[in-house]
């Protein structure tokens, strides 16, 4: 029997209480060995909610006394990458939240720092790991739906008027508001399901309540080599019954989408569903998503998949920075 990975959990918030430690709890291979966060009490009640054994207030003393193998980020932006850094020069292993740095020259850092100390370094990108999103990217590896044309993508989310959201309301740690919370999500997504399209040009709106607070809606259109186009619309202030996700792709000989997940494809001049029989599960989506992340980042950790090198990671922010020029300076941005 394997011996089990180490883990420690940086950050008491919401993405741990309710994804992380869930699903770390459930998986034979791992051991979490502490918590830390500067709130103590909370990060106090959640280990003993949770059966963690050790809470600490700085991620330092988490690595030196509990001697993890990896740790999960789930910090606020703005310390994402102090964080990775400090794991990674202790020659611990790294899974961390989005985003894993707030400009371009910080990811670029970040990956450095993860090829000098030999340690995996991965973004917590979950809806890569959702099992119709899988799905999809089969059928686009396969060219059973012909070449990629466009990507359509939009969440929606509610939160109160004037609700404060404490250090997301702020800029400077937040980094950004609904797109970089949602939208980089989506295009990370987009970008990865496209394969080697690389965006040439990006026009943007963003919609903030003021010159001092982060925006709470916004979209942009981007387009890429090959043709290919891309358009994400985010909200963080959906008033409805519900949230809304959307993900949805149009190829040349069909189209595709996912929550739900459906794919048509042009047979004998007709749309015939060719959506896999089966392909829901009885976890939901969200759950199985960060399981299959945990699943794959401990395969790195036991060296048994290759560490990205984050290329990708700096691309999508050189296009995410885009963005932002462009809803700044009201211009098509040329990446």
């Amino acid at each position: 029997m394997s011996v089990p990975v180490r883990v420690g959990v940086v950050g008491a918030g919401a993405i741990v209480q309710v994804a992380h430690l869930p699903v770390l709890s459930k998986l034979n291979a791992v051991q979490v060995v502490g918590i830390c966060d500067l709130d103590v009490p909370k990060a106090q009640a959640i280990a003993s909610r949770l059966d963690v054994p050790e809470v600490y207030d700085d991620i330092e003393d988490l690595i030196q006394y509990a001697k993890p193998d990896a740790v999960v980020i789930c910090t606020p932006n703005h310390l994402h990458d102090v964080h990775v850094k400090t794991a990674l020069a202790a020659g611990v292993h790294v899974l961390c939240e989005r985003p894993i740095a707030l400009s371009v020259n910080g990811v670029r850092k970040v990956a450095e720092a993860g090829s000098q100390a030999g340690r995996a370094v991965m973004v917590g990108m979950n809806h890569r790991y959702r099992g119709d999103v899988q799905a999809v990217r089969e059928f686009l590896k396969s060219g059973e739906l012909g070449p990629l044309r466009s990507i359509r993508a939009g969440w929606y989310t509610f939160r109160p008027s004037g609700h404060a959201l404490g250090w997301r309301d702020r800029r400077r740690e937040a980094g950004g508001g609904a797109m970089l919370d949602r939208g980089l999500a989506l295009l990370d997504l987009a970008l990865w399901l496209a394969g080697p399209a690389r965006p040439l040009a990006v026009s943007a709106e963003l919609d903030a309540p003021d010159d001092r607070s982060v925006e709470d809606s916004g979209c942009a259109f981007i387009r890429c080599e090959g043709g290919l186009t891309i358009f994400v619309d985010v909200s963080w202030h959906h008033v409805a019954g519900q949230e809304r996700f959307w993900f949805e792709l149009a190829c040349a000989r069909g189209t595709a989408s996912v929550a739900p997940l459906k794919v048509f494809k042009e047979l004998h001049g007709t749309p015939m569903s060719v959506t896999p029989a089966g392909s829901a599960g009885r976890e939901n989506a969200f759950m199985a998503s960060y399981r299959s992340e945990w699943v794959y980042f401990l395969a790195m950790v036991r060296g048994d998949v290759q560490p990205p090198d984050l290329k990708d990671q700096i691309l999508l922010h050189q296009t995410m920075d885009a963005i932002a020029k462009s809803a700044k300076e009201g211009r098509d941005i040329t990446l």
